[in-house]
Order: C-alpha cells, then sequence, then structure tokens
C-alpha cells in the first residue's frame, strides 16, 4: 500500500501533462459523493438501525436530497435514541454482572424459605444448610424429631430467638447409615431408632441414631451415624464411656493435642462464642436446626397470597442483636440468628432479586445520557447532571434498605423524596434529583461497581471522556533498582511509576469520597477526615477496632503511614490541593476539563468513529476536528448537532 500511494504523485503529474483540458478537470475534480439512495441507507442504518423503506426510498427520490431538516427528523425517532442508549451503554462499559456478587449468601430458596450459603455454617453447623421444614418453631415440643431420644425444653430463648427443635449428625465427621430389617451388617438390622434402642447389643448406640430426612422415603427415617472410619481424624476416636450408653467419642491421646479431640452426641444446646451471651456456635459435628414458620406477610419480591413458610430464623425482623446491641443492618446479619431478613424480607433476596438489580443499576447511566441527548441539553450534563431515574426495583431498593451488605450503596436522595414505585413495576422509570454529592453518570452505582478503585474510575474518565491513555513516554528512564525512589509508597512519586501516577493520584482524588469496591458515599458526618477512635485503635495495634474502621489508615507503612494512622484512606499522601479535589468530587474534575477543549475534541472524534466505523486520519483530524470542535461548543455542545454536521459533511458522502 505504501508504495503504491508513493507512486500517485507522479502519476498524477504525468498525466496533467499528457491529457487536454477535460481530462485535467477530471483529474482535479473532488472525491464523487455516494448516491442519494446510499446516503438515505447510510443515514438510515446509522441514526436508525434499519434500512429504508420503498416508500423513504420514493419520497426521497422525489425530493432529490437529503437535508438536514431529514436528518433531524430522523434524530427525534425513537430507534436513535435506543440507538443513543447502545452508544453509551458501549462509551460506559455499563455492565456491573461480575462485578457485584453476593457469593449466595444472602439469598434464601426452597420451602420452608431458607439461607442456603455460608452463613448456615454459623447458624446451623454446616455449609447451605437448612432448618427442620417438618417442625413448625412454636410446636417443637408437641412434635419433636426423635421420640426415642431427647425433646427440646423450650422453643424460644427468653428473647424469643428460635433455638434447634433438632439435629442431624454432620456427614462431614461421622458415617450415617440407614437403618434397614433386611440389612446384612447388624447394627443396621432395626426399623427405627427406637427398636435399636431396646437391643441389648447395640442399643448402646442410641445417642448416635438419627432421624434424617430420606427423599425416597419422603419422610424422616432412622439412621446410625458413628465417627467416619474412612477419615484419619476420626477413624481414631474411641467410645466413652466405654460400657454403657456411648455419650461421647474421644482421642486416645488428648495431650497431643490433635485437631479433633472429641466428639459429644448431639444435643439441642448452643454454645457461646467466645463466652458471650447472644453469641451462639453450633455443636461441632452436628447440624442444628431451627423450626419452620407460617406467616400470610409475602417477601418484597412475591406476588402470591396464600401463607408462605419460612424458617425461623429467616423469618426475625429485629434491628440489633437483643443480646449485645450489635447491628442487624450490617452483613454480619446473616450469621447471627438473632437478626433474620427483616421485614417483608427486605435484608436478603433471591436469585431474580439479584439479577434485576444489576440489570436496574446497569439501565440508570443510559436513563441519564438519553434524558440529555433527548431533550438536546448541553452534551456534558451527562458528567454534571443531579437528574437520574428509578424503576420499582430500585426505589424498593433505597426507600426499604434492601440488600444489606450485598450492593454497597447510599440512597441517593432523602428516601423520603424518591419516587415511590411498586417492586414488581420494573419497567416504568420515575425521574428524581439526587443530592449535591452527585456528578452524572460518574456517580451512579453502575460506574462505581463497574470500576470499582479510584484509579481505574480516572482510566475510564480519561479514555471515555478525554481520549487518553496512560502509558510512559517513548524516553522514560529508570534508576538503578537500589535507589530509594523505587521503594516510594506514594506512587505518585515512585520511579516509574510517577509517569502515570503524578496524574492518576490526584485526578482519583475526585472519587475521594466514595469508597472503592462499593458505591458507597464516605460523608464527612459519618467518615471524618481523622476518625480518633480509628487512631487509638492502630496505635495500640487492633487494625480491626471491631470492623468499624476499614476505610481508615491502620498500618504505617512508611513515615507518611505513621503520621496518618486514624487518617481516612483516601487523604494518605494528599497535598493541599488534592484535598480540595476529595471535596470537590467529580464535579469540579469535569469543570477543569471543560476548560481545555479536551471533552469537545474527544466526543468529535467518538461521534466520527461511530457513525463513519474508523477512526479520524490525521488529514481528516487537520480539515474537520477543530471546527467541529469549535461548532460543537458554540452550539451550546448539542450532541444532535454534532451528529447533523458529521453526516452531512463531505467525509460522510464520500464513496472513497
Amino acid at each position: 500500500m505504501f508504495s503504491v500511494r508513493s507512486l500517485a504523485p507522479l502519476a498524477s503529474a504525468a498525466l496533467l501533462l499528457a491529457l487536454p483540458a477535460a481530462a485535467e478537470e477530471a483529474v482535479c475534480a473532488p472525491v464523487a459523493k455516494v448516491p442519494l439512495e446510499r446516503h438515505l441507507r447510510q443515514l438510515s442504518l446509522d441514526l436508525l438501525g434499519r434500512p429504508p423503506t420503498m416508500e423513504e426510498y420514493k419520497t426521497f427520490q422525489a425530493k432529490g436530497s437529503v437535508t438536514a431538516e431529514d436528518v433531524r427528523q430522523m434524530m427525534g425517532q425513537e430507534p436513535f435514541y435506543a440507538r443513543m442508549r447502545e452508544f453509551h451503554r458501549a462509551l460506559l462499559r455499563s455492565n456491573i454482572n461480575s462485578s457485584v456478587n453476593g457469593n449466595g449468601d444472602y439469598r434464601v430458596s426452597g420451602t420452608p424459605l431458607s439461607f442456603a450459603g455460608n452463613n448456615s455454617n454459623a447458624l446451623r453447623g454446616g455449609q447451605s444448610q437448612r432448618c427442620d421444614g417438618e417442625i413448625a418453631q412454636d410446636s417443637c415440643k408437641a412434635n419433636p424429631q426423635d421420640g426415642h431420644s431427647l425433646t427440646p425444653t423450650t422453643c424460644r430463648d427468653e428473647q424469643g430467638v428460635p433455638l434447634p427443635v433438632s439435629y442431624d449428625y454432620d456427614p462431614n465427621f461421622y458415617q450415617c447409615r440407614l437403618l434397614d430389617p433386611a440389612s446384612t451388617a447388624p447394627e443396621l438390622k432395626f426399623a427405627d431408632c427406637n427398636a435399636l434402642k431396646a437391643d441389648a447389643t447395640y442399643g448402646k448406640y442410641v445417642n448416635f441414631c438419627d432421624n434424617r430426612y430420606n427423599g425416597t422415603a419422603g419422610k424422616s427415617v432412622g439412621y446410625l451415624c458413628l465417627p467416619d472410619p474412612a477419615k484419619t481424624s476420626t477413624n481414631v476416636l474411641l467410645p466413652s464411656p466405654a460400657t454403657g450408653v456411648i455419650t461421647a467419642f474421644v482421642h486416645p491421646n488428648p495431650e497431643t493435642n490433635p485437631s479433633l479431640p472429641r466428639l459429644d452426641r448431639c444435643t439441642f444446646d448452643l454454645a457461646r462464642r467466645n463466652g458471650v451471651t447472644g453469641t451462639w456456635v453450633p455443636q461441632r459435628g452436628c447440624v442444628q436446626r431451627d423450626g419452620y414458620v407460617t406467616t400470610t406477610v409475602q417477601p418484597y419480591w412475591s406476588v402470591a397470597t396464600e401463607p408462605v413458610k419460612v424458617c425461623a430464623v429467616e423469618a426475625q425482623n429485629r434491628a440489633t442483636n437483643p443480646y449485645t446491641g450489635e447491628s442487624c443492618e450490617t452483613g454480619r446479619f446473616n450469621g447471627d440468628r438473632s437478626c433474620g431478613c427483616g421485614d417483608k424480607m427486605r435484608r436478603c433476596e433471591i436469585t431474580d432479586v439479584h439479577t434485576a438489580r444489576v440489570a436496574s443499576f446497569n439501565e440508570e447511566p443510559l436513563l441519564i445520557t438519553d434524558a440529555v441527548v433527548r431533550n438536546d441539553e448541553p452534551y456534558f450534563n451527562i458528567l454534571t447532571t443531579r437528574r437520574s431515574f428509578v424503576n420499582g426495583t430500585l426505589s424498593e431498593f433505597y426507600r426499604q434498605k434492601q440488600g444489606v451488605n450485598v450492593f454497597n450503596v447510599k440512597a441517593p436522595a432523602d428516601v423520603a423524596t424518591l419516587p415511590a414505585v411498586a417492586y414488581a413495576n420494573s419497567t416504568t422509570w420515575t425521574e428524581y434529583t439526587r443530592d449535591s454529592t452527585h456528578s452524572g453518570v460518574l456517580t451512579t452505582p453502575s460506574f462505581l461497581y463497574r470500576f470499582p478503585t479510584q484509579r481505574a474510575r480516572v482510566n475510564e474518565f480519561y479514555e471515555a471522556f478525554l481520549c487518553k491513555h496512560f502509558s510512559p513516554a517513548a524516553d522514560a528512564t529508570l534508576p538503578p533498582p537500589d535507589d530509594a525512589c523505587n521503594r516510594e509508597n506514594n506512587l505518585a512519586k515512585r520511579c516509574g511509576c510517577n509517569y502515570c501516577h503524578a496524574t492518576i493520584e490526584p485526578t482519583g482524588a475526585h472519587w475521594g469520597r466514595y469508597a472503592e469496591r462499593s458505591a458507597l458515599f464516605l460523608s464527612p458526618e459519618q467518615f471524618p477526615r481523622l476518625d480518633p477512635k480509628c487512631r487509638d485503635c492502630a496505635i495500640a495495634g487492633d487494625t480491626n477496632c471491631g470492623g468499624e474502621c476499614s476505610q481508615y489508615v491502620m498500618q504505617a507503612f512508611d513515615g507518611d503511614g505513621a503520621n496518618s494512622l486514624g487518617l481516612l484512606k483516601t487523604y494518605l499522601y494528599r497535598s493541599a490541593a488534592e484535598e480540595q479535589n476529595i471535596e470537590g468530587g467529580p464535579q469540579t474534575l469535569v469543570k477543569r476539563m471543560m476548560e481545555t477543549g479536551d471533552l469537545e475534541r474527544c466526543t468529535v472524534k467518538r461521534v466520527w468513529n461511530e457513525f463513519l466505523g474508523r477512526a479520524m486520519t490525521t488529514e481528516e483530524q487537520r480539515m474537520y476536528l477543530q471546527t467541529l470542535s469549535q461548532d460543537f461548543a458554540k452550539n451550546n455542545h448539542s450532541m444532535k448537532g454534532l451528529i447533523e454536521q458529521v453526516v452531512m459533511s463531505d467525509a460522510y458522502r464520500r464513496i472513497d
């Protein structure tokens, strides 16, 4: 290609000398434009996403041209707005499907509705263990699990917290085999646990005879559960006492500190964690199940009317642990058997709920951009407006404080002012005004979760709206490996890193009041610049500080860190100017960039690329970029006006 292009001027010169005047005019004539029909087809496909109809072809053939007014008419149609939403979906990469994952721990399912994730370990003593669907919680004494064995003495404690109503031996520790009179194993040749209990030889195992639900039988049937002989931790355990009815299996050499010194028979008793009343630990080797309750109050996602069965722990609606006072409105709720899912199960979700929330968060920034383009507002309002939208999914999420610890998002406005939209109404979006901390699409949960760190947010802003990328200069150099500069913790100063981070770090400060890896706004009232409690904990070596200081500097890795203990992390290594960026938020970043002209030039390039299907060439940048950018600014940053200029340009219409 290079050699052919380089010969073109010589060939043209030869033709000019050899051809008559008419031929000379042909050589110097402008590049031919596409015919009317092709221009119309290009416009219809690019603006409306479809080819023209036969009637439209005939109409424009009769007119003889496509005018700017015709382009404006196309840009007033719904397919154009749908086209622009997809343009912005790609620009903003508005898809947090893989950015937010509750790992199933906050989801309930089945009948009765029950947790099924990791939290079941803390609540019931086993992974994904559910409650007992055969025993009503408050009738536990009238309908005990094992007629041969223990009977609960109470169904709830003095604060009304559900207690276990049945138990199963954990197969991670025990081998549980079905009792069957036809079995060849003599210890299993019994109809049920009562028959085993009455036997003179094998009755000693009665404490480890477990009525377990059997899917084939469709009911609870007897199993004999003994320490698993296939595991080295359990196959050494010996029965205790050595004679009579066994109550435990113990390690023969406890002085060696084995990982499993003993397994006691399962009971309904819960241990206290670290001796603290109101914290519970399931018995090791046992799955201790609560029962179910039946309620007419439907979960918020349900449209059913019949009563629903819910596990007793999940059915609770406490704001705090009645013993410790710890909040149930944080992620700890699903490991605290006193909390529950809350009113209408608002703290929990099902798979469809999570899917709906992700989809709604994905759409929110596109509705913001749609409103700006549709109303022909200044285009960069998409980066600064406080306008936003909620559907039923998001309205209920914010107003009812749903999704605790799945989506870490502060309501973007006072919940009293948020539009009240029924949860089931997911397709109707209602406009509202967010509080003054918000800045267009740059503070939506979609943007904040999709770009979870301050540096990622800067990178997306530069790429999407400034058409700039971070990379060191071609002549960048590094000092020797032993240079102290290489060990600088402040990346804005570290050798090599500073080529990019000298810009990235102060720019990222504009998102300094938004937590990383979440969409939580760190309000100064709740998260002051310096927290004395966190500072005191850090000085004392308590880096956890009750779990309340995760946003603060709690460890020192250099002198600056040592002088910054208890400081909000985003303020670490900040100059006075950068602290102003934190307080100013993304709005001040956009305002600063508006003064450079880079926003206009980048938008022109993106629109050009979108509608011509390729980037501007160097020659096209010389011919069009400055003019289009200036006209874009003079025309109140009208996106429709910019698109009109591009699709009516000679470059859009030329054959080559």
